[in-house]
């Protein structure tokens, strides 16, 4: 089944949205279909029977081996979906391997789900390094179409901290954030509190690890984030008396 193999590889090289298998091959088997949408960490799996639907994720490692041990033993239909083009692979009863694709004239409804309008605090075409950088991002600002689940965590994140400062209006802010690892999200916080917010602030970043200190005050220094530094230290022996907030 080199062919098979090869066929499918070629489907998931475009990063596909959506994949559908069908047509069993024994019309009385259990599996009736396996619907498989992209994820920001994997690929979620929902798996029909006659009166069941089973729920999984896989990593994106694992999903080749998913489809072809699923085509070469129980469906001969598979169907994948970018926005534009539609792939297809068929295995015929004679064991002939067919592909075709054909450009789509409008997207599947994942597609559609995934570019609902919606009031995002941090929103397309804002020029956000941190974004770039994690690849939610192209560098023009748009999001990249298979990160939008991570696009909406994100936002999810800043919007919790909205809605706790609704309560008060601040000029100046301190945060420590305690194991901050690679930093992605105080890099983010710092610019919607600075950017968007026009609160002046200060962030301590605080890890165990030498390496990942180093690295993520680089990383400042790139954004130009004057504001926010990283040392090594933990919960337990910090230091936070010197924290101020001033509330207008």
């Amino acid at each position: 089944m080199e062919e098979l193999n090869g066929y499918i590889e070629k489907v998931l090289s475009e990063n596909p949205v959506k994949i559908i298998l069908s047509n069993p091959l024994d019309k009385t088997g259990k599996y009736r279909k396996i619907n498989i949408t992209k994820k920001a960490s994997g690929f979620q799996v929902e798996t029909l029977t006659e009166t069941q639907a089973f729920h999984s994720v896989i990593s994106g490692d694992e999903v080749l081996d998913f489809l072809l041990e699923f085509m070469k033993n129980i469906f001969t239909q598979l169907n994948a979906f970018t926005p534009e083009i539609e792939y297809s692979v068929k295995l015929t009863k004679k064991g002939r391997v067919l592909f075709s694709k054909r450009k789509l004239k409008k997207s599947p409804v994942v597609w559609q789900e995934h570019n609902r309008q919606k009031n995002y605090i941090l929103k397309e075409g804002m020029q956000i390094e941190p974004l770039v950088d994690m690849g939610v991002f192209t560098k023009e600002g748009k999001v990249v179409q298979s990160m939008y689940d991570k696009f909406r965590q994100i936002n999810r994140f800043i919007e919790l901290v909205d809605d706790a400062l609704t309560n008060g209006t601040f000029s100046e802010l301190t945060v420590i954030d305690f194991g901050c690892g690679k930093s992605y999200l105080t890099f983010l916080l710092y610019y919607y509190l600075t950017v968007i917010k026009n609160i002046k602030t200060k962030i301590i970043g605080l890890d165990l690890k030498e390496e990942v200190i180093k690295s993520c005050n680089d990383v400042a220094k790139k954004y130009g984030y004057d504001g926010v530094s990283f040392q090594i230290g933990d919960i337990s022996s910090f230091k936070a008396g010197f924290i101020q907030r001033k509330v207008c």
